[in-house]
């Protein structure tokens, strides 16, 4: 990716975090970019396009956050991968939250933009699957339904707790707890319904 491209992308994000989707406009966008309105243009195509290319733009960069951290000696447990990938969003970093911002606005946005739905259907596919695969990991016996059904509400819960988080509405130690105690009710299940 080109660095003024690069740059667009992440003005549409921290612009989208600061104002909302429909807080986004073209002209203010490539000032705060640092470029031409038709270099943005040239990008993108369209504001259609500057959205769905910002929400994939976003997905890479939680993915990067999500990741568990490099170079530890000790290799952690399935439990603690699982719980380190669904609260590493929970970092009260400025890129983190700006992240989060804008993915929830491209999310509600969503409603009234066919356009992102796809572009968001895939990204939440993907983070359903990662955390899936993490609860095979730590419940192998487990069948394949009972695993994305479990990531599935892992993963919207974690969003809501994010949303109220960011909100004021509920303190940080609180959404790990209540994202904790999920993860321990989800494992639970899928103990009791794994296959013989």
């Amino acid at each position: 990716m080109t660095d003024r491209r690069t740059a667009i992308l992440e003005a549409a994000a921290r612009t989208i975090a600061r104002r909302g989707v429909r807080g986004l406009r073209t002209e203010e966008l490539a000032t705060e970019a640092g470029v031409s309105t038709a270099l943005v243009y040239y990008h993108f195509k369209d504001r259609a396009g500057i959205l769905r290319h910002t929400l994939e733009f976003i997905t890479h960069r939680a993915k990067q956050h999500s990741l568990a951290p490099q170079g530890t000696d000790d290799p952690l447990d399935p439990r603690e991968l699982l719980a380190m990938a669904l609260q590493l969003e929970f970092q009260d970093l400025p890129e983190v939250r700006e992240n989060t911002t804008a993915w929830g606005e491209l999310r509600a946005s969503a409603i009234f933009e066919p356009d992102l739905r796809e572009v968001l259907a895939t990204a939440s596919a993907a983070w359903v699957r990662h955390v899936a695969g993490l609860l095979t990991l730590a419940r192998p016996t487990a069948s394949t339904a009972e695993l994305a059904a479990s990531a599935e509400r892992l993963t919207a819960l974690r969003e809501g707790l994010d949303a109220r988080r960011l909100s004021g509405v509920l303190r940080p130690d609180h959404a790990r707890e209540l994202l904790g105690e999920a993860i321990e009710v989800e494992l639970a299940h899928l103990t009791a319904h794994a296959r013989p």
